[in-house]
C-alpha cells in the first residue's frame, strides 16, 4: 500500500502555545477596557469611537494570529484590511448620516 503524499506549497512554523495564551490574555484585557469605558460617563461623547478603535485592534490581533495572516501571503492581509476599512467606513458614515452620537 502506497503512503499518501501531501503537496504543500509552503509550510510555516506555528507560534508556540504560550504565544496563543498571551494573545488570548491581551484580547481579554482589551475586552475589559471596552467594558470599563462603557461605564465612564465623562467620555460618553466619544465612547463609540473608542469602542470602534478597540474593536479594530482586536480584529487585527485575531486575524493576524489565530487566522495565521501574519504568516501568510501579504495579499491576504490586504484583502482582510480592505474589508475592515470598508466596514469601518460604512459604520462611521452611518454615524455621521444619522448623527446619533
Amino acid at each position: 500500500m502506497a503512503t499518501p503524499t501531501h503537496d504543500h506549497a509552503e509550510e510555516h512554523a506555528h507560534p508556540p502555545v504560550m504565544q496563543y495564551v498571551l494573545i488570548a490574555a491581551i484580547l481579554a484585557i482589551i475586552t475589559a477596557i471596552e467594558v470599563a469605558t462603557y461605564y465612564i460617563d465623562s467620555i460618553e461623547s466619544v465612547l463609540v469611537y473608542i469602542l470602534i478603535v478597540l474593536s479594530v485592534l482586536k480584529f487585527v490581533i485575531v486575524v493576524g494570529y489565530y487566522m495565521h495572516l501574519k504568516f501568510d501571503n501579504k495579499l491576504f492581509t490586504w484583502i482582510f484590511g480592505l474589508g475592515m476599512l470598508a466596514g469601518t467606513s460604512l459604520v462611521l458614515s452611518f454615524i455621521a448620516l444619522f448623527n446619533r452620537f
